[in-house]
């Protein structure tokens, strides 16, 4: 998919990655617009949305009824610190650690030479390693380095 119509799991809202490019695909299923490869793996607790609301301390269906409501970014980060847990500067540092390496010699690896044999040959793909460059590589956009 090119020009996909959410952003990079590498932009950060509040000093975290990936949260913004989730609230985008919440908003795009609440329009019933999530384009149709994203919503097998919609909010499951083993990705990175649900994973990061686990993180977090609040559950995905919540997040999607504070979506719903409305708001900026910043303002559902806010109800999120306020339901569940507040990060501090460690514990965000932590997250985008772990989401920017998620699928390099992990639990997510096998998952990534499954999308990576789908996305062309070894040699095309040989550089993807993680679950934000696939995310990156698959929807159009150069490698970030985060």
């Amino acid at each position: 998919m090119k020009n996909p119509p959410f952003r990079s799991p590498c932009e950060r809202v509040g000093g975290l990655a990936h949260f913004g490019r989730m609230l985008d695909k919440i908003r795009l299923h609440l329009r019933d617009e999530l384009p149709a490869e994203y919503r097998p793996n919609f909010g499951l607790s083993v990705g990175l949305d649900g994973t990061l609301c686990g993180f977090l301390g609040v559950a995905h269906e919540d997040v999607i009824e504070r979506v719903r409501a409305g708001g900026t970014d910043e303002e559902i980060l806010e109800w999120c610190y306020a339901r569940g847990t507040r990060l501090n500067a460690v514990q965000k540092r932590v997250w985008n650690e772990y989401a920017r390496k998620l699928g390099w010699n992990d639990r997510a690896s096998a998952f990534i030479e499954s999308v990576r044999a789908e996305d062309g040959s070894a040699a095309e793909t040989a550089h993807l390693h993680t679950a934000f460059e696939i995310m990156d590589h698959r929807e159009g956009r150069a490698p970030t380095h985060s």
